[in-house]
């Protein structure tokens, strides 16, 4: 008795309007595996097979006329081909709108975090452990990576906007079968507008950061992964003027699409996208160290670093910054004051410096430092930017500029964390920045606004008040 007559005594025509959407997976599977698995095999052209892959399912969906509510037939078919030979449910969130982040958990935990912050948890799952492992192995195919027991753990970049991280057993419990996190870094223009609206920053703090990188002050944007760094950093980037050349250096994947165009497709502005690449081989590896020697033969006129992670790094960003290159960065740091503590701890791992002369160099080099933040209701801000202004015996000298207060957390009527706050001036920048800016072309006009002292009342323990001060001495470390 044939296979086709086996299907027939097991699926009747009552029942296969009641399968479910696996069942008819493991139906179609079986079916293509025992009558086609020579002509599907991958020793011949991949591409012929996955065309002669899809033809099958096709007849035989057809053929038993399957069917799934909410679902075409050309839907069904195409589910259950990415089921088998793609990356199944994956394809529909890694390039859906608005993704930022897709996370594993387990075969049956998934969640995904939008661009604004959300995270929610989707309905789709794999079937199993091992439906989980054979999904990621495809995945991780597509970039010549792949994962086994020998190598339960792996890092790669399935676009150049894709960075995947995934763990199989024996790292991560048999029964979950697959722990994977996938960073989507969505190349969409971020306005000011939508910077403002999001309640992200004010329109004052980012004239600013667009006066700093247009008249050549460097810029360290600091904060946690998932603060917003990155979406702050493409902005400022996008506002280097067109006639200014701009050199980029990422690492693994490209999240920056700075180049403009026109109807035609012809470029407008001078922008170089570069991006490291690693080798088995350390003569051969790429990194930011050695890009960054060659950018600086390219006369940049602003080079953005995509993110400052080692000593050399570390130190060789900020030479450039001192040496008459602005630079735009970002680090991981826990506030804007010690972001200046962790450039010089990350410059120590290699260098045999004192840290009173690493902390002039890193204080010299990025006199402004941006603080970003995720706060409770997913929302990202601008937490603080601080003009960091000397290094004098053993303490950081540093000017808060403006700031985002948090008056209150609220739940709304859906439950829902509402974070309510607002964004303030503290106080203007130095004349030391002021004469940098100046000296370097800015009108004095725009500077104003930047000079403007905040200077409130406030009140002391006595009774009296006095104008709060403006310039901040830390100990190196705090």
């Amino acid at each position: 008795m044939g296979m086709e007559s086996l299907n027939d005594m097991f699926f009747t025509s009552a029942s296969r309007e009641n399968l479910t959407y696996d069942q008819i997976l493991e139906d179609v599977q079986k079916y293509c595996t025992s009558n086609h698995a020579d002509k599907l095999s991958t020793e011949g052209n991949q591409e012929e097979a996955r065309k002669l892959l899809r033809e099958f399912i096709g007849q035989y969906v057809l053929s038993r006329s399957y069917h799934i509510e909410g679902m075409t037939t050309e839907e069904l078919c195409d589910t259950l081909y990415e089921d088998m030979a793609g990356i199944s449910f994956l394809k529909k969130w890694i390039y859906k709108p608005g993704i930022e982040e897709v996370n594993i958990n387990a075969y049956d935990d998934i969640e995904v975090i939008e661009s604004g912050g959300r995270s929610i948890k989707i309905p789709d799952r794999f079937q199993s452990p091992q439906h989980a492992i054979d999904v990621t192995r495809r995945l991780l195919n597509t970039c010549g990576m792949v994962i086994d027991d020998t190598m339960p753990s792996v890092i790669g970049f399935l676009d150049k906007n894709i960075r995947i991280s995934v763990d199989k057993t024996p790292i991560v419990d048999a029964d979950v079968g697959i722990n994977a996190s996938i960073r989507i870094v969505n190349q969409q223009s971020v306005s000011r507008e939508k910077l403002v609206a999001a309640g992200s920053a004010t329109d004052e703090m980012l004239d600013l950061l667009t006066c700093c990188v247009r008249y050549g002050v460097s810029v360290c944007i600091a904060g946690s992964t998932g603060s917003g760094k990155t979406t702050v950093m493409s902005w400022l980037l996008s506002m280097v003027p067109d006639n200014r050349r701009l050199i980029t250096i990422e690492e693994g994947s490209r999240e920056f699409d700075l180049i403009k165009r026109d109807a035609e497709g012809h470029a407008l502005n001078s922008v170089v996208h570069l991006l490291t690449r690693p080798h088995e081989n350390p003569s051969l590896d790429i990194d930011q160290d050695l890009l960054l020697e060659r950018v600086l033969r390219k006369h940049p006129d602003v080079i953005g670093v995509g993110e400052m992670r080692s000593a050399k790094e570390a130190l060789s960003v900020a030479e450039s910054s001192r040496t008459g290159h602005t630079v735009v960065t970002t680090i991981h740091s826990n506030s804007s004051e010690s972001t200046y503590r962790r450039m010089m701890t990350l410059a120590k791992r290699k260098y045999n410096m004192a840290d009173d002369i690493l902390m002039q160099i890193m204080v010299e080099a990025y006199p402004i430092v941006v603080f970003t933040k995720q706060l409770e209701d997913g929302s990202r801000k601008i937490m603080q930017i601080i003009e960091g202004e000397d290094y004098q015996n053993g303490k950081l000298c540093y000017r808060p500029l403006y700031q985002y207060d948090v008056a209150d957390n609220r739940r709304d009527e859906n439950g829902k964390i509402v974070v309510i706050g607002s964004h303030k001036k503290l106080g203007g920048i130095s004349e030391t920045l002021k004469k940098r800016m100046l000296d370097n072309g800015i009108p004095a006009k725009k500077l104003i606004p930047f000079l403007q002292e905040a200077a409130p009342r406030k009140q002391t323990k006595g009774g009296s008040s006095h104008a709060m001060d403006t310039d901040h001495s830390i100990p190196a470390d705090h």
